[in-house]
C-alpha cells in the first residue's frame, strides 16, 4: 500500500486553522528535484494549477510565497550531497496546493526533521528579520494570510511548511 496524497496531507490539515477536509474543492502536487531551477518549475506548476481553478488573479502573491518556500527547502533542508544529484530515487521536495471555497494553501514538504530555525522560524524577532536570509520569510508573512510548519507523522520523515491565502467568495 503506497502513500497517497490524502494520507500524506492529513497531518497538514491537522496543523492548519480549522477547515473541513471534505470541503476541499481542489488538490494538486508536484515533485521538485534537488536543484535550484526547481523554483522555476514550482512557479510554472502554480500558474497552471491556479489557472485551472480560476484563481489567476492570485498568481503573483502565491508564486512569490511558493518561490520563497521552495528556495528555503532547497537551501536549508537538503543535505549538501543531494543538491544537483542526478540519481535521486524520489525527489526530496514536494509542493502541494489545496483549495477550499474560501482558502488556498500552498505547502512545501522537505526531508529535514529539523525545526525551521534562525530566520526560517514563525517566531517573529527583530534579529530574524534583520538577517539577509530572513527577508524571504518576511515576504511569506507579508503576502500570505498565515503560515507555519509541522513535522510529518507516521513513516514519513521531514516537515511541511505551509502558507494560507484567504479567497474572496
Amino acid at each position: 500500500m503506497g502513500t497517497n496524497g490524502s494520507t500524506m496531507l492529513e497531518p497538514l490539515r491537522q496543523g492548519l486553522p480549522p477547515v473541513d477536509p471534505t470541503a476541499v474543492s481542489g488538490s494538486a502536487s508536484c515533485a521538485l528535484p534537488a536543484r535550484y531551477d526547481a523554483v522555476r518549475g514550482a512557479r510554472s506548476f502554480c500558474r497552471s494549477t491556479l489557472s485551472q481553478w480560476g484563481l489567476d488573479d492570485r498568481f503573483d502573491d502565491v508564486a512569490l510565497v511558493v518561490s520563497e518556500l521552495v528556495t528555503n527547502a532547497l537551501r536549508h533542508a537538503l543535505p549538501e550531497d543531494t543538491r544537483d544529484a542526478d540519481a535521486e530515487p524520489e525527489p526530496p521536495v514536494r509542493l502541494h496546493l489545496m483549495r477550499w471555497s474560501t482558502r488556498l494553501v500552498c505547502a512545501v514538504r522537505d526531508p529535514s526533521e529539523d525545526r525551521p530555525g534562525g530566520a526560517f522560524s514563525p517566531e517573529r524577532t527583530e534579529e530574524n528579520f534583520d538577517l539577509e536570509s530572513g527577508r524571504g520569510l518576511f515576504l511569506v508573512d507579508s503576502y500570505s494570510d498565515s503560515w507555519g510548519w509541522h513535522p510529518l507523522a507516521g513513516r514519513l520523515t521531514g516537515k511541511v511548511v505551509w502558507a494560507l491565502f484567504l479567497l474572496q467568495d
